[in-house]
């Protein structure tokens, strides 16, 4: 992110002032609370902060607050109506923090009376991009503490805002017989709750036409929208929380007594041991063959000897088949380990075979086999470099890009030429200002390289969004880059390639993040495959809470775990532990949104009614989804769309 620049807020309110909120706390004494979590607040899943300072201005006014309540999305009615037993006896009214739609809903749920605690828009602010038909007018006034929860702007066909204007017909509206005189019904409601009084007390202004309206609001949404989709459809921009470790200079971690090797590191076929317990091995030496075509071979980080071969933990399938060997801590090198030829020297199948040979697999996470890539059998216009990681929280991209820039600028040639491409782009968002300096600086003397700087946006770093941005091509459905002339990797990756050619050493070590709310001192270490992560978060503190969330990965794309007994390996770009999410999941309502952020433009909405019908599901281009996570963590609902998807590619791969 540029310096100086902020996200983009999507809040739709904010707290009233406190001198406004004291005089409305002084119309009831027993109030029960209830706080939106904010639809569209740069897609944060933590409590809302405006609630705790209602609750404290409420306090100091001497009231009591006879419960709190913070549901997501409370324009969700299915969701808002659990708060009817969520009230106790003795609440004299009702006060919400939320735009006017989540005001309005629980007025109409609620006997009670009930406060609107905050504007429906900030003036400074904007109104959040719900793509349903908006109740709320987002006019900046809002009527609803005297007119009972109930918006004469929106609720009045006519708009009207001093009263009944005498053309209502047994209760509905003369211009839309269909629709109820929302006079009426602010009449009625006022009456039952007995605060007509307070209606005609206070008589409503005229509204401002110079204030924010829906005119305005619209053009906002469409400007921002464009803004939005530059460079790819869909995508979201979470808060990156990245500044506890982006400033964090790389730390060498130490190898632990005993390393634990899964022969899965990789897309495809799981690795085949080829060490016995009880056989010493050395650093670089091959523990695992390839066993297929779409597989890597398993290099031992560490020299010592073989324990065991066994089923143990892996981080995102259960437990894998794993080699353990007991560190001697000699790092005594295999004899295979030895320089290649110079770049000038290598045929373009060498660098393939060197790539194949040293189990160098996609570390941005995929962890496809690399050298499959390196063999396109097509014309391959340019490569592309991963240098976004989009994923919030993570750093380890971005130290590398800083620390190993000669390496990756190495790392790029060796591609382009194995693939005899003649252009080569890095790209990096723009929230990495010192490593876009220091890249551009490196490429400036290379002939057809460049830099490509992309705004920040979640997903940027998947391989079809890269090449949407920076080629203006699009990977046709079930295609692949190479379809369209592109070649994509990962900075860590070609990172690995320049040292398995300039020293002989395969993949044997990565840089992984240890982060999050829950790790006292995070940092960005140079790991070695194999490490226990359970000892790379000890070093850092350890977990200081508990039912806390640690997953293997980033907050959007990555496994949560349910132990540490799992080893660092090829993919492990990170480790965090976050707060728990324990929204309960309620059904759709169609808001669109999962379909307004999907990258891969895709109708998410219709996989879960469609999940017995695997054909329907084909024919929805269910397969073409990348698991990015967008839809799920937009959902209104809280549908757990990407098991969902999952379960559904598994039956469409099933089908006969």
């Amino acid at each position: 992110m540029k310096e100086g620049e902020q996200l983009e807020n999507y809040t739709k309110y904010a707290l009233k002032a406190e001198e406004e909120l004291k005089a409305l706390l002084a119309q009831a004494d027993n109030i029960f609370v209830v706080a939106c979590n904010k639809c569209f607040n740069a897609y944060e899943s933590t409590e809302n902060p405006d609630c705790e300072a209602f609750l404290k201005i409420a306090q100091e006014a001497g009231k009591t607050v006879t419960g709190v309540a913070r549901p997501d999305f409370l324009c969700n009615k299915t969701k808002a109506e659990k708060l009817q037993e969520m009230i106790p006896e003795g609440t004299e009214a009702v006060f919400v923090l939320s735009c006017g739609l989540g005001v309005q809903t629980v007025a109409d749920l609620l006997k009670l009376p009930v406060f609107a605690a905050a504007d429906s828009l900030n003036y400074t602010g904007h109104h959040g991009m719900a793509l349903t038909k908006k109740a709320c007018d987002a006019c900046a006034q809002c009527y609803l503490n005297i007119t009972g929860g109930i918006c004469p702007v929106v609720d009045c066909s006519k708009s009207l805002l001093n009263g009944q204007c005498g053309g209502a017909k047994n209760g509905k509206c003369e211009v839309s017989p269909d629709k109820d005189c929302a006079w009426e019904k602010i009449q009625q409601r006022l009456e039952k709750q007995g605060r007509l009084q307070e209606l005609t007390a206070q008589s409503v202004q005229l509204r401002d036409y110079s204030k924010v309206n829906f005119k305005v609001i619209n053009e906002y949404v469409k400007s921002i929208r464009e803004s939005r989709f530059a460079g790819y459809y869909g995508g979201v921009h979470p808060s990156e929380h990245k500044e506890p470790t982006e400033h964090l200079p790389l730390e060498t971690f130490y190898t632990p007594k005993y390393m634990v090797f899964p022969m899965s590191m990789h897309l495809g076929a799981p690795a085949t041991p080829c060490v016995e317990v009880g056989d010493s091995v050395k650093m670089g030496q091959k523990i695992g063959e390839a066993a297929g075509f779409i597989s890597a071979p398993v290099h031992s980080s560490v020299s010592g000897k073989v324990v065991a071969i066994e089923e143990r933990p892996h981080a995102s399938r259960g437990s894998c088949l794993s080699v353990v060997i007991e560190n001697d801590w000699q790092d005594t090198l295999d004899e295979s380990i030895a320089p290649n030829k110079s770049l000038e020297e290598l045929t373009a199948q060498e660098i393939v075979e060197i790539v194949k040979n040293a189990g160098i697999v996609g570390m941005g996470g995929a962890g496809f086999p690399t050298y499959v890539k390196l063999m396109p059998n097509k014309p391959i216009d340019a490569v592309l470099l991963n240098g976004c990681e989009c994923e919030p929280m993570l750093t380890a991209d971005h130290r590398v890009l800083l620390e190993f820039a000669d390496d990756i600028i190495f790392g790029l040639k060796a591609i382009m030429k194995a693939v005899n491409a003649p252009r080569g782009v890095i790209v990096i968002e723009d929230n990495k200002p010192d490593a876009i300096a220091l890249m551009q600086e490196k490429v400036a003397a290379e002939e057809g390289m460049e830099v490509c700087v992309a705004k920040t946006k979640y997903p940027q770093g998947g391989e079809k969004m890269l090449i949407k941005r920076v080629l203006g091509k699009s990977v046709p459905s079930g295609g692949l880059p190479a379809d369209v002339g592109a070649c994509v990797s990962n900075v860590s990756t070609v990172k690995a390639i320049a040292d398995a050619i300039r020293t002989g050493m395969p993949l044997v070590q990565r840089v992984t993040t240890v982060t999050g709310k829950y790790i006292p001192n995070p940092g960005n270490f140079i790991v070695r495959v194999g490490t226990p992560a359970a000892e790379l978060v000890e070093h850092c503190g350890g977990i200081s809470a508990e039912n806390v969330t640690i997953k293997a990965g980033g907050p959007m794309m990555g496994f949560v775990q349910n132990t540490l007994d799992t080893p660092i390996m090829k993919g492990s770009n990170g480790i965090i532990a976050i707060d728990s999410d324990s929204t309960q999941a309620v059904e759709c309502i169609k808001c669109g949104r999962c379909v307004d952020v999907c990258p891969m433009e895709l109708k998410p909405l219709h996989f879960p009614k469609f999940l017995d019908e695997p054909q329907k599901l084909k024919e929805l281009n269910i397969m073409d989804c990348m698991e990015c996570r967008c839809c799920e963590y937009i959902c209104s609902s809280k549908i757990p769309l990407v098991s969902v998807i999952k379960h559904g590619k598994l039956a469409v791969r099933e089908m006969k």
